[in-house]
């Protein structure tokens, strides 16, 4: 791995990011208007507001991530970038971590906007800091552009890309606790729960919003997440391949 190519190949995607407006306007417009959506929906029921956007300011960096990185590496996968780029100086690792590098900016810039609209403007009250609700919407943002990365090898087209978001995200978002608590679940979705990342990211953030300290727990499900986010980057390099099919 190079530090030099791997930071030469996250600004490539930055400047590719930045012309794409629409894409912007995905990252860091949707989940603000969505999150001003929620609190219309629970208005007059403010601690059901408080829970819920607290763990949507997780959810959100995951899904859009998720879907704007696997779309843009089969991209490059279907029109012979790829390819072209892995007979450069360029490996593998720093194609990736580039990836994951840019991608985390852009989940910083979402989270940083998303969090200070939900706290200035719609009023969200969590006992922890706002600091560390945008740090574990960076990680959850990571593991996201990850499983996109991973994701993307299993496609042929960008439609293709976009169904795998039932099968990876949806189930995660579902038996992650945001709609039933994990303990109120028979056992074997409890069971599923406990395997999948996403969990562990909300688990993470109800510490956050019921501890005014970041907790051992909190840090160990950080952890977790950030873990998961590393294995599914090293199974993605193994998709990588010099010729494209």
């Amino acid at each position: 791995m190079s530090i030099r190519i791997t930071l030469a190949t996250t600004g490539r995607i930055l400047r590719q990011l930045r012309h794409d407006r629409r894409t912007v306007a995905l990252l860091i417009v949707v989940p603000a208007v969505l999150l001003t959506v929620l609190y219309f929906m629970y208005d007059g029921s403010p601690s059901t507001f408080d829970r819920v956007a607290l763990i949507m300011l997780g959810v959100f960096p995951f899904t859009t991530m998720f879907l704007v990185t696997s779309i843009a590496m089969l991209r490059e996968r279907t029109s012979g970038t790829l390819e072209r780029l892995l007979t450069t100086p360029l490996g593998k690792i720093d194609l990736l971590f580039g990836y994951g590098l840019a991608f985390s900016l852009a989940a910083a810039v979402q989270g940083a906007v998303a969090t200070a609209g939900a706290y200035w403007l719609l009023g969200l009250d969590t006992t922890g800091s706002a600091g560390l609700v945008v740090l574990i919407a960076v990680v959850n943002a990571v593991l996201g552009v990850a499983l996109g990365l991973l994701c993307s090898a299993f496609a042929r087209t960008e439609f293709q890309a976009v169904q795998f978001l039932p099968v990876v995200v949806v189930p995660q978002i579902l038996l992650c606790g945001l709609f039933v608590p994990r303990a109120q679940m028979v056992g074997w979705l409890e069971a599923i729960s406990g395997a999948l990342p996403l969990t562990y990211a909300v688990d993470a953030l109800i510490e956050v919003g019921r501890s005014v300290e970041a907790t051992a727990t909190m840090w160990r499900d950080v952890t977790i997440v950030a873990g998961a986010a590393v294995i599914a980057l090293i199974l993605a390099a193994a998709t990588l391949r010099r010729r494209t099919s």
